[in-house]
């Protein structure tokens, strides 16, 4: 209580340096008696320039809290045995990836293994004698000598396409694998073998076998989306084929009889980058009953498909099934929201179970499948842990157990968010959110930045970010929208640009630029455009087509859709969308690629790349930038050594804020 004739604090506008306050929760996971949900923290280290993240568990009846690792380490994945007795975690220590479990009343966590490599998906035996899991070796694992290890290879052999992948660089040798882990023992069981990567691996409720998919077309490089579900023995032996139709498959979920396994998935093997809706599956374990979609009439994907610069990025959200078999449990995002749904396990309508303005970043079932744990982020806060029933109208009890973020709330005002819908030039209606300044006056002229965002098929959400907020702190008006071309809004939505980007996108984009206009406390004269990845390459478009705009920063972009076919990690896959590759469809490459109209560009532009993404290759900056250089454009580059594509969102953090500063200078500059 506040001593009497005690001032209130006064808060203030929020700072590129706020990044290192906020505390991130990155995964739950709910204990099978529903008793306490164990997450995960992420922070920022100033001095150390580093990301870090340990765990907790709080009581769900009682709402303690408690910090069970400590240290600058990265603690994740964690899991509860059956019995809810022990805890498995993953931990980067040391340089190098550990598998540890504890005692679930906490206490001093016992070291299974350590390896140079990656491990994924942990999960228990039934009877809680092992650990299955999927784990890849990096090369430096099988070099026993140290110097050796540090030392460059005198080359590198390619012979597969897909041999880099931003954020990991240079692939292995080594493929990812099913192991089984004995406890007690020690002893490592390789359950799946070859030289296909065997991946998400779960294990039947009856102990007998382990589920995953699998890519074992002539070259998965090429038919990435050609994916198939096998099942193996727990105890090793031969895998099996559960049929299922051409398609990805991903996160299988066994039936709590063990009987049926529900899977993400679709049945369009050519589909571009994400055109066709993502749905729930369900097929017997010998492919009777057939696989089939549970719900084909929803237009929307069964996954997460929102994006921000506090999450590192939209991914497949694990299924869940009742335990009475019943029901299976599922996010979907959906204009703007990522909400908790179920479907009947014989197929019909989804009901939504934790719904509203939000975004669910991740959740946990287990147990009874009464409750769920939740990560719920909104507009003004990154991350908080909740639960709720797992039925219809969820949101509606719902019991916030964290108060990561609370001084966002007590120490900083932020801007106001609030959502739109405009129309675009053909009637279609776009969704759009303006942040206004913290101190907004509405009969004063601002100047704003329209935000793009990446993808293509990715949504801006009701969720916090960081860097609109910052801008508006600056005395900007921040407009980000979801022009066709994205998620959210169904397949239609999604295919609008397939085959011609720069076009109903570009349509959208300038809808929002003529929204933002005719708001009477915008300067007209005053607007700036941004945008990262496909929202640097509408950036390059729009500045190539229109003069409207008084400053652009174009940011890890692409350029030459031709260069970006042969220079990108997956930039092959390119000819799914474009409908074919460069030298057979080189007249649509070339009009839609921003570098074909750069002559017309007066708009001053700042390049921002990273030199180590893989994605948007440092070299379509580079072309930018020496075209536009010699042909005597405003211009100017910053490159930020070491960094891969995602740097707004998980760069060093340093780095980071030094991006947003030159954001800021070229607007201030210009605007």
């Amino acid at each position: 209580m506040k001593k009497t004739g005690q001032k209130p604090t006064r808060r203030r506008p929020i700072t590129a340096e706020d990044l290192f306050k906020l505390r991130i929760p990155t995964s739950v996971s709910l204990s099978p008696d529903e008793s306490k949900i164990v997450y995960t923290v992420e922070r920022m280290d100033k001095k150390e320039k580093k990301y870090f993240a340990n765990i907790y568990v709080c009581d769900v009846s009682t709402g303690e809290t408690r910090q069970f690792t400590y240290g600058n380490h990265n603690d994740g994945q964690t899991t509860w045995s059956p019995s809810g007795g022990r805890l498995a975690f993953v931990s980067s220590r040391d340089k190098k990836t550990g598998l540890y479990v504890m005692p679930a009343t906490g206490g001093a966590e016992k070291k299974l293994m350590e390896i140079e490599g990656t491990i994924s998906d942990v999960s228990w035996s039934p009877d809680e004698k092992s650990l299955i899991f999927c784990m890849r070796y990096n090369d430096s694992h099988f070099i026993k000598d140290e110097d050796e290890k540090k030392k460059v290879p005198v080359y590198r052999h390619i012979t597969r396409l897909f041999y880099r992948l931003d954020a990991v660089g240079f692939l292995p040798k080594d493929r990812f694998q099913i192991y089984k882990l004995e406890i007690e023992s020690g002893k490592l069981t390789k359950l799946t073998r070859g030289q296909r990567d065997n991946l998400c691996p779960t294990v039947s409720p009856d102990g007998k076998w382990v589920a995953y998919f699998s890519n074992r077309s002539k070259d998965p490089d090429i038919d990435i989306m050609r994916e198939d579900l096998f099942i193996v023995p727990l105890n090793g032996g031969r895998e099996k084929l559960v049929p299922t139709p051409a398609g990805p498959v991903g996160v299988p979920a066994f039936s709590p009889d063990s009987k049926t396994i529900a899977y993400l998935g679709h049945d369009n093997p050519d589909d571009d980058w994400g055109g066709t809706n993502t749905h729930v599956w369900k097929v017997g374990l010998q492919g009777k009953p057939i696989a089939r979609d549970l719900m084909p009439t929803y237009d929307r994907s069964a996954y997460d498909q929102s994006i921000s610069d506090t999450s590192d990025s939209h991914a497949l959200t694990p299924l869940r099934w009742s335990a009475d078999g019943k029901r299976i449990y599922f996010t979907s995002s959906d204009t703007g929201s990522n909400n908790i749904f179920y479907l009947p396990a014989s197929g019909g309508k989804p009901t939504r179970v934790f719904g509203g303005k939000c975004h669910v970043k991740g959740y946990s079932m287990n147990g009874k499948t009464k409750t769920v744990a939740l990560i719920h982020a909104d507009i003004n806060n990154p991350g908080e842990v909740v639960s709720c029933p797992a039925k219809y109208g969820g949101e509606k009890r719902a019991r916030k157990h964290t108060r990561l973020n609370e001084f966002l709330k007590k120490e900083i005002k932020l801007g106001r968010t609030r959502d739109v819908m405009f129309r675009s030039f053909d009637g279609t209606q776009v969704q759009g959110w303006l942040v206004t300044p913290p101190n907004f006056n509405p009969s004063r002229k601002y100047p704003s930045i329209l935000e793009i965002h990446g993808g293509p098929r990715v949504q801006y959400a009701y969720t916090f970010f960081h860097e609109m907020q910052l801008f508006a702190a600056k005395g900007y008006v921040v407009f980000y929208t979801n022009p066709r071309g994205g998620a959210g809004r169904g397949e239609t939505w999604a295919r609008a640009i397939s085959g011609g980007w720069g076009e109903l996108d570009y349509m959208d984009c300038m809808a929002a630029a003529d929204y933002l206009e005719k708001q009477r406390f915008i300067n007209r004269k005053r607007m700036g455009v941004t945008g990262g990845s496909y929202g640097g390459y509408m950036t390059n478009w729009i500045i190539g087509h229109t003069n409207r705009f008084k400053a652009a920063v174009t940011q890890r972009s692409v350029v030459d859709l031709k260069s970006f076919y042969g220079s990108s990690d997956i930039g092959w896959s390119l000819a799914r969308e474009f409908e074919g590759t460069p030298w057979k469809n080189n007249e649509n490459y070339e009009k839609c690629s921003p570098i074909t109209y750069y002559q017309n560009i007066k708009t001053p532009v700042l390049i921002i790349h990273s030199e180590n993404d893989l994605r948007c290759g440092i070299e379509q900056a580079e072309q930018m930038f020496a075209m536009l250089k010699t042909m005597k454009k405003t211009v100017e580059m910053v490159r930020f050594p070491e960094e891969p594509h995602g740097l707004s969102r998980h760069g060093r953090p340093d780095r980071r804020i030094a991006r947003l500063d030159w954001i800021l200078k070229w607007f201030e500059k210009y605007l």
